[in-house]
């Protein structure tokens, strides 16, 4: 994994993206999800062509079932995008359009006031 990203887990969720100076985007992911392991390196190509302007994590859907009941994760991969510590977007599955979309959401929150 890309040193641009982190692991997350519940416990320090609120510190790494809820009081996040930037943007966040958060990977809820599994190891058992194949769509999650396919989206992986497309996630690390944002981190890195973003860094500096937001923040990217992961958090393991296994290990975090308040998250997942409190942002309503019903499927996985799901990605969330924070700003000022609420979501503003969200994107859940993987397919040829997902990295279109997440880089058109990301690029309205970075450019939003």
């Amino acid at each position: 994994m890309s040193k641009l990203i982190k692991d997350v887990c519940e416990a320090d969720f609120e510190a790494e993206v809820l009081k996040s100076d930037l943007p966040v985007v958060v990977d809820f992911w599994a190891l058992w999800c194949g769509p999650c392991r396919a989206s992986t390196p497309h996630f690390e190509a944002l981190a890195v062509q973003y860094a500096g302007q937001a923040k990217f994590v992961k958090v393991c859907f296994d290990d975090a079932g308040k998250l997942v009941k409190q942002y309503n994760i019903f499927g996985i991969p799901a990605f969330l995008f924070f700003k000022g510590g609420e979501v503003v977007a969200r994107s859940e599955g993987f397919g040829s359009p997902s990295v279109g979309i997440w880089e058109t959401l990301l690029k309205q929150i970075l450019t939003k006031d």
